[in-house]
Order: C-alpha cells, then sequence, then structure tokens
C-alpha cells in the first residue's frame, strides 16, 4: 500500500467511524451532538475529496478501491446505530435504518462469496447518490438531537419566524432528514437487488 493522500483520507475516514460513538461517551449533550455531526460531515466530504485527488492526481490503487466502499458502510452502519438511539427509537427511523443495514450486510455477503469475482459487482451511479443521501440523512438527524436536546433548556431557536410543517428548527431538521433516509432506503433497497441480479448467475449450483 502507497500512503499518497487519497489513501491517507480514506484511513481518516475509516477511523473517524468510531469516533462518532465515542463524542457521547467524553462529552456532554448537546455538544456531544454537534461534534459528531462536525466529525462525521467531515469524514464524509473526504469520500468525495480522496476519489477526485486519486483520479486527477493519478493516485487510484486497489487498496483505495477496497477500503473505500469499506470506510462508507463503516461510516453509515455506526452513525445509524448511534443516532437510532438518541432518536429514542423512533418506529419511522428504524424501518428505513433496518433497510439499509440489511442491504450493506447482504451486499458485503455477497462480494466476500464471490472472492475474486466480487469486481463484477461494481459500484454504480446510484449507489453513490444512495451514499450521499444517506450521509446527509444522518448529519440533518444529529443536528436534529443536538437542537433538540439544547432546545430542552433554552428558549425556542425559532423566535417570531414561522417555519414549515415544524414548530422548532429540531423539527425541521429531524423532518428534513426522515424525509432523505426514507428515500436513502429506497435507492438502497433498489440498489441492493442490482447487486444481486448481477450476482446470481455466481449462486447457481451449475454453472
Amino acid at each position: 500500500m502507497r500512503w499518497n493522500l487519497p489513501n491517507v483520507l480514506t484511513m481518516l475516514r475509516l477511523l473517524a467511524a468510531p469516533g462518532v460513538p465515542l463524542m457521547f461517551l467524553y462529552f456532554s449533550r448537546p455538544f456531544a451532538d454537534f461534534a459528531a455531526l462536525a466529525l462525521f460531515v467531515l469524514a464524509a466530504a473526504t469520500d468525495w475529496f480522496d476519489g477526485q485527488i486519486a483520479r486527477a492526481w493519478g493516485q487510484e490503487s486497489r487498496f483505495g478501491a477496497a477500503m473505500d466502499p469499506i470506510a462508507d458502510k463503516a461510516m453509515v452502519v455506526i452513525a445509524l446505530v448511534v443516532i437510532t438511539g438518541y432518536s429514542g427509537m423512533n418506529p419511522w427511523l428504524i424501518l428505513p435504518a433496518t433497510v439499509i443495514l440489511f442491504r450493506e450486510v447482504f451486499v458485503s455477503g455477497l462480494r466476500e462469496f464471490l472472492g475474486a469475482d466480487s469486481g463484477k459487482l461494481k459500484v454504480t451511479k446510484l449507489a453513490k447518490w444512495k451514499t450521499t443521501a444517506q450521509m446527509v440523512a444522518i448529519a440533518m438527524m444529529f443536528l436534529g438531537t443536538g437542537l433538540a436536546y439544547y432546545e430542552q433548556g433554552h428558549p425556542p431557536l425559532v423566535g417570531e419566524t414561522r417555519l414549515p410543517w415544524s414548530d422548532s428548527w429540531s423539527d425541521l431538521a429531524t423532518q428534513i432528514g426522515l424525509i432523505l433516509i426514507w428515500l436513502a432506503a429506497i435507492l438502497t433497497a433498489i440498489t441492493g437487488w442490482d447487486y444481486f441480479d448481477k450476482a446470481r448467475p455466481w449462486l447457481r449450483d451449475t454453472q
């Protein structure tokens, strides 16, 4: 493995994934929510930069191609587990989160089973949109939980401002996050089925 900038960014994103729940272990709320949000957003941003830099500088590598989706999945899965717990186990969040978690485990299992042929399951443009929707949704949910905790002991942030469909900024952020997480879950299911369909020839008992 070459320690070029794209690979360093990928490894930092992978290491940031377990850092999200650590924010809640070492900091009080709502600072922990906002710290987790900042860490998650910074890590998500590296997902765009490492790919752009690797292509622009001719530094694409097998290590980066392997670690990049793993780092993405680690960020999404760990953050989803944290945000589900701190959202009061909201059933409107649990269902799409379950779809996303199931798909990630399922596709990872397919890739492991295919082994050398796993390269046949290339990341599609729709899958990249799915990842983007997941990360924006999770960021909005962290913003919603942080604002909700802040508003418990402070005057409403809305003041005289009238918000659409919401009585507070925390409700608005959470509602946007839920809409995006359902969109992400739909895209997740579609891309999961697409990967399964492409893998079916290798799943037959006879070739």
